[in-house]
């Protein structure tokens, strides 16, 4: 499947000492397809080091993920082209 499982790359590049900031974008959707297990991603919250800056982006963060975060966002829909008829935009919408 993969050279490195994507669980252990996260593990690699968040203890490597070399960012500041590490960006699991759309995890939480990933968690709920069920294609990220929750023990794995709390691991990786419980082991994050301590000045580092972890971003999970995605719907529907689980209950547990949500209690260890220290910040939560929810980004709502107020106005989307698309609901104006104009099509998905490479590089903006996917």
């Amino acid at each position: 499947m993969f050279e490195t499982e994507p669980i252990d790359l996260v593990h690699q590049k968040m203890t490597s000492g070399a960012y500041d900031i590490l960006i699991l974008d759309e995890i939480n959707n990933a968690l709920k397809l069920k294609l990220v297990d929750l023990e794995q991603l709390l691991d990786i919250l419980h082991s994050k080091p301590p000045l580092m800056h972890l971003v999970l982006t995605g719907r529907d963060a689980h209950p547990e993920v949500i209690e260890l975060a220290d910040t939560v966002s929810e980004v709502r829909e107020i106005k989307h082209a698309f609901r104006q008829g104009i099509e998905p935009q490479p590089g903006i919408d996917y």
